[in-house]
């Protein structure tokens, strides 16, 4: 059994180029960072949890919620196969029991915030929003797109950001590992964006940097259901 089953929807992904030194810190044991065409990458990630299962049991008023993150881009190569996935900086949800489970069982690094989120679709548009509040300071990123589905392209730059199926984390002197099942997703157009978020107090000031850095591309992505399976140490 998946240790985890819901929807992730509505996942806007926005994307900055970096120094690879900054993230080197936080590379887990066995792992490489993944480049795309020679450059490194962090992305900002909003979505929502959708009818959210935990061992097969939706746990009441733990069903939906929003979670923003920062993630980094790394590789595992073992008996020549080669598995792409990502590393989680910070993951914010408004649930401390998500947080508590997260952290414990699966070494990541969650923190509990208020949040919040505006989805508004309309026929040709949408608007889509998150939030979260940190030393009462709301934070949002939030984009515009084109109400029209389009599938990713090959070897594009959609398709790195988004198509890492595996997770790692940093677990004293081992990495947990585990894999991220979910079908190839498709995206909306975007066409405006806006970021407000205060890098240093929702991450730290290794990040801070961010603040004056235009994205260098920022996608919204519909997703779809997805399992997380249990994991691994190595």
């Amino acid at each position: 059994m998946s240790f985890l089953r819901a929807e992730w929807r509505k996942l806007i992904m926005i994307n900055y180029e970096v120094n690879p030194s900054v993230l080197k810190p936080y590379l887990p044991l066995g792992t490489d960072l993944d480049f795309f065409e020679g450059n490194c990458y962090v992305s900002v990630v909003g979505f929502m949890f959708l009818n959210t299962r935990l061992l097969g049991v939706k746990v009441p008023f733990h069903v939906n919620f929003e979670e923003v993150n920062l993630r980094f881009y790394v590789k595992k190569e073992k008996e020549g196969e080669i598995k792409r996935g990502v590393v989680f900086i910070k993951e914010i949800v408004p649930k401390a029991a998500i947080t508590f489970v997260a952290n414990t069982i699966y070494n990541e690094n969650y923190q509990t915030l208020e949040m919040k989120h505006l989805w508004n679709l309309k026929k040709n548009k949408m608007n889509i929003t998150y939030k979260w509040k940190i030393n009462n300071e709301w934070n949002s990123i939030e984009v515009e797109a084109l109400n029209n589905l389009e599938k990713i392209e090959k070897k594009s730059e959609i398709e790195f950001i988004a198509e890492h199926y595996w997770g790692y984390s940093k677990n004293n002197n081992k990495t947990t590992e585990y894999e991220v099942k979910h079908p190839k997703w498709e995206f909306y157009p975007v066409i405006n964006h806006k970021i407000d978020v205060n890098f240093l107090e929702t991450y730290n000031k290794d990040f801070l940097f961010l603040r004056n850095q235009k994205p260098t591309s920022v996608f919204l992505l519909e997703g779809s259901e997805v399992s997380v399976e249990n994991k691994v140490k190595f």
